[in-house]
């Protein structure tokens, strides 16, 4: 992980709202929600480019919009 100021933000930006989205699923028992934040809080180790993090985070938030809106459907 790169030790830039930006990168840094933007991971812990990434990070925090994943971890919003775990505790609300395990609170309302919403696997989509637990599966998102999970996945929001661990990748941004992996991922030094703060656009291409933010990237990310905008697809895996929209799938779960989209997940949680049309499963009712």
């Amino acid at each position: 992980m790169d030790l830039d100021a930006n990168s840094f933000l933007a991971s812990m930006l990434v990070g925090s709202i994943g971890f919003v989205a775990f505790a609300y699923g395990k609170r309302q028992s919403r696997v989509p929600h637990m599966l998102a934040g999970v996945i929001l809080m661990a990748y941004p180790y992996f991922v030094p480019n703060v656009a291409l993090m933010l990237g990310i985070a905008v697809v895996l938030l929209a799938a779960l919009w989209g997940a949680v809106r049309y499963a009712g459907a």
